[in-house]
Formats: structure tokens, C-alpha cells, sequence
């Protein structure tokens, strides 16, 4: 397994790769891997020749209390877990690299990014489409592997790569979760033992909507109310939003017609943890 940490050897490997007829897949990481990573990673394994991955914990895509300081760090940990699953290439730049002396330009991409994390992160989804942007121009990669763990996330992902006209196919995963329905996420650490029931009422309340909604309930604000008071009534819990969204726009909607994603963001104890399903879907827990 080949470590790369600048930008010019990556992307010259990447083009030798490219030149030699091989297809890349990549896998962006901010690192501290778990399982869901490497089901990324594993996918990635399926879809290309040469399977890259980065590692690298972006500073603007994060708030200015947030936990960019804290954020969980252990590239010795990730190295071994990456080589596991048979990846190629980890691509570990330092911030210089990234982000050089006088560095100006950002990627917004609006509407999609408007509602939910875009209202409570401001700036978060400039810092992830940013970094995504560069990171595509430094692996040239074929195709991407992206959770929908983070769907509004995976949404702008999606929305720039069609409006810039980046030549790049974006492959979504389904969430990978702890055997008790947690969404895993590196975050995850964070809680506390006496904080867990709280955490598990995320993936409980998007089994209740999905079953509101196999029921035959289209009103979004009614089930809207349930999951919220569902989760409020957890001790630790302390609701960000629960949206209901239309999945191209993402924006709130009234009824369920289309196709409709519930959207999580709750802070349990120090950890803020994100879920969601889209209403169709399979949802194991």
C-alpha cells in the first residue's frame, strides 16, 4: 500500500494510472475509521482498478466551536484498517498542501445546501464541497463512494459534480450501523455509557416514521411531531432539526408525494449525530 502526502506526486500517480487504461476509485475520508468506512472502501475495492482513499480532517468545514481540535485522530489505527480491505493508495496531506499561503477560492453550491445542517453549520457545506472539489482534481478519480449517512452531504456532492461538469460517476451507500441500529460515525466515541439509549433514539424514530408511513400516513408535519417528541422525551437528547425534504432540493415539504427523506441532527451528551431515511427505502435495525 502506497502512501502519498503531496499534491503533485498524487496527482502525477493518478495520471500514470489513468494513462496505463486503469480505472480509480476514491474513497474521502476525514479518517478514524469504522466499519462504515471500509464498506466505502470495500465497494471501492469492487468498482475500480486502483482503489484510493484519503485521509485528511478538514478545517473548513468546521465551525468555529465545533471540534476540529478534538476531532478523533489515530492514522497508525487507519493505515492497518485501510491495507485490511485492499486499498491502494492513501492519500495524507497536511494542511499547507491543501490549503497554501493565501488561499481564496471556495465552491458554494447553493440551494441543496440551504436547509438543515446548511442553517445550523454555516459555512460547513462550503469547507465539504471545497475540499471535495480539490480532493477530485488531485486523485482524478473515475468514480467515488459516497455514504447516505450524511444525505444532504452525498445531495451537494452529487449536484456539483453535475453542474461543473466533472467528468466522475458518485456511487451512494446505505448506512452502515452498530448491531443496536446506531448510525456508525466516528463521533460515535463521544458518548458516554449512560448515554447510548439516548443515541439509539435516532435510528428508533426513523423505524416509527417508516412504519407511520407504511401505515399510510402522508402528512409530514404529524409525523414530524411524533419522532420529535419521541426523541425529546430521551434525557440526553437535544434536537438540532427533524425536517422532512424533498431528496433533489432538500427542501421541507407538507405531504409525502415523491420521493421524501427525514432528516436527524440531535446532540446526545458532546456528540452531534445525524441520520435519516429515505421513505421507500429498506431500513435494517
Amino acid at each position: 500500500m502506497k502512501i502519498i502526502e503531496t499534491v503533485k506526486e498524487m496527482q502525477a500517480y493518478a495520471e500514470s494510472l489513468r494513462i496505463a487504461g486503469k480505472k480509480i476509485a476514491f474513497v474521502p475520508t476525514m479518517g478514524y475509521f469504522h466499519e462504515g468506512h471500509l464498506d466505502l472502501m470495500r465497494n471501492g475495492r469492487k468498482q475500480g482498478d486502483c482503489l484510493v482513499i484519503s485521509i485528511y480532517v478538514n478545517p473548513t468545514q468546521f465551525g468555529p466551536n465545533e471540534d476540529l481540535a478534538k476531532y478523533p485522530r489515530d492514522f497508525e489505527r487507519d493505515r492497518k484498517m485501510a491495507a485490511s480491505v485492499g486499498v491502494d493508495v492513501i492519500f495524507y496531506p497536511p494542511n499547507e498542501e491543501m490549503y497554501p499561503d493565501n488561499y481564496q477560492t471556495y465552491v458554494n453550491v447553493e440551494g441543496v445546501t440551504d436547509n438543515l445542517c446548511g442553517l445550523s453549520r454555516p459555512g460547513h457545506f462550503r469547507g465539504v464541497t471545497t475540499v471535495c472539489c480539490k480532493l477530485f482534481n488531485m486523485v482524478k478519480p473515475h468514480v467515488t463512494i459516497f455514504g447516505k449517512k450524511d444525505f444532504q452531504q452525498l445531495t451537494a456532492i452529487k449536484r456539483m459534480v453535475i453542474d461543473l461538469n466533472m467528468d466522475l460517476e458518485v456511487v451512494a451507500m446505505q448506512t452502515t450501523r452498530e448491531t443496536d441500529g446506531l448510525a456508525m460515525s466516528s463521533r460515535n466515541i463521544y458518548l458516554k455509557p449512560e448515554e447510548r439509549e439516548s443515541a439509539l433514539s435516532l435510528s428508533r424514530s426513523l423505524k416509527m416514521a417508516k412504519e407511520m408511513y407504511n401505515r399510510g400516513e402522508r402528512d409530514a408535519g404529524v409525523i414530524v411531531n411524533k419522532v420529535r417528541t419521541f426523541i425529546g422525551d430521551h434525557p440526553h437528547a437535544r434536537i438540532d432539526y427533524v425536517h422532512i425534504c424533498d431528496t433533489k432540493t432538500m427542501k421541507d415539504i407538507e405531504r409525502l408525494g415523491g420521493e421524501a427523506v427525514i432528516a436527524l441532527a440531535v446532540r446526545v451528551g458532546a456528540a452531534r449525530l445525524i441520520d435519516n431515511y429515505v421513505f421507500g427505502d429498506p431500513l435494517e435495525i
